[in-house]
C-alpha cells in the first residue's frame, strides 16, 4: 500500500507509565543532581548526566518525574514536512499520551538549529500537568514557551521548526539524550546543574544513599563554617565518622 508523503505510520507499543510515590518525589526534590551523580558513581554509573540540558530560565524548582521518552532521527525530506504534524506518529500525538507528572525527555540528537517544540505544544504539556521538558536539542518561540511556565531544560533556542532538521519517529522507547541512555520509566531529576537519570531498577537504593549523603554533607558544611580543616573531614576519616555517627544517633542535634 502506498504511503502519502509526509506521514509515518509504524505501529507503536507504548510503555505504561508507572506511578511514582509522592514520598519519593518529595525526597528527591531535596537532593541535588550533584549528589545524585556522586551516588550513582559509587554504584558504578558514570554516564548519567544528560549533556546540554541547561535550564531555559533561572529559578526553576527542582523537578522530579518518570521519563516519558520521545525520539527524533535525522531529517528526511519525504517525512519531515509540515504535513507530518498531523500524522498519528507526531509530537502532537505523543503529548496527548503523556500522563500528569512525567518529564518529557526528548532525543533531538543534539541538533541546535531546529526547535523541537514551541509555545503551543508547551502550553498543551503544561495543561496536561507534565512536570517538565528535558532535551539535548532546542526550543522555538522562546518568549511564548517561557510564558507557559513549563520548566524546560535544553541547549537553547532556534527559530526554525523541527522538520527543518529532524524527523519525529516514536515515543516511549529507549533513547539517547545528551549521550545518555534513557528508558521509559527511568526517573529524571533536573535542577540548576542540569538533568540526571536514575535507572528505574536502582531507584530505591539510590534514594536511600542520596538522602544520607545530603545529610552527611550538610553536617560537613556546618563543620567547615565552624572553621574545621578539610583533611580528615571531607572525606571523613574514622574519628570524624564517629563524631558524625554520634550526632546522627542523637537526633541531628548540636
Amino acid at each position: 500500500m502506498a504511503r502519502r508523503a509526509g506521514t509515518y505510520h509504524e505501529p507503536m507499543n507504548a510503555t505504561e507509565v508507572l506511578p511514582l510515590a509522592p514520598g519519593v518525589i518529595d525526597a528527591l526534590r531535596a537532593v541535588t543532581t550533584a549528589t545524585l551523580t556522586t551516588v550513582l558513581l559509587k554504584k558504578g554509573l558514570r554516564n548519567v548526566w544528560l549533556r546540554g540540558t541547561r535550564p531555559l530560565a533561572h529559578g526553576y524548582a527542582r523537578c522530579v518525574g518518570r521519563a516519558f521518552t520521545l525520539r527524533f532521527v535525522p531529517s528526511r525530506e519525504d517525512l519531515a514536512t509540515p504535513a507530518s504534524w498531523a500524522s498519528p506518529i507526531s509530537t502532537r500525538a505523543a503529548i496527548e499520551a503523556m500522563p500528569a507528572g512525567v518529564i518529557a525527555v526528548v532525543d533531538a540528537m543534539g541538533v541546535t538549529d531546529a526547535g523541537i517544540f514551541g509555545d503551543i505544544l508547551c502550553a498543551r504539556m503544561r495543561h496536561r500537568e507534565v512536570a517538565a521538558l528535558v532535551s539535548d536539542g532546542v526550543v522555538r518561540d522562546v518568549a511564548g514557551v517561557l510564558a507557559t511556565r513549563l520548566p524546560v531544560w535544553c541547549q537553547g533556542t532556534a527559530a526554525p521548526s523541527s522538520v527543518t532538521g529532524l524527523t519525529f519517529v516514536d515515543w516511549q522507547r529507549p533513547i539517547g539524550c545528551g549521550g545518555v541512555a534513557v528508558f521509559p520509566n527511568d526517573v529524571i531529576v533536573a535542577d540548576a546543574d542540569g538533568a540526571v537519570v536514575i535507572p528505574q531498577a536502582l531507584l530505591d537504593d539510590v534514594l536511600a544513599a542520596a538522602v544520607e549523603q545530603e545529610r552527611q554533607e550538610a553536617w560537613i558544611m556546618r563543620e567547615v563554617e565552624r572553621g574545621a580543616a578539610l583533611p580528615g573531614l571531607y572525606p571523613m576519616n574514622a574519628d570524624t565518622q564517629a563524631r558524625y555517627d554520634a550526632w546522627k544517633a542523637a537526633g541531628d542535634r548540636g
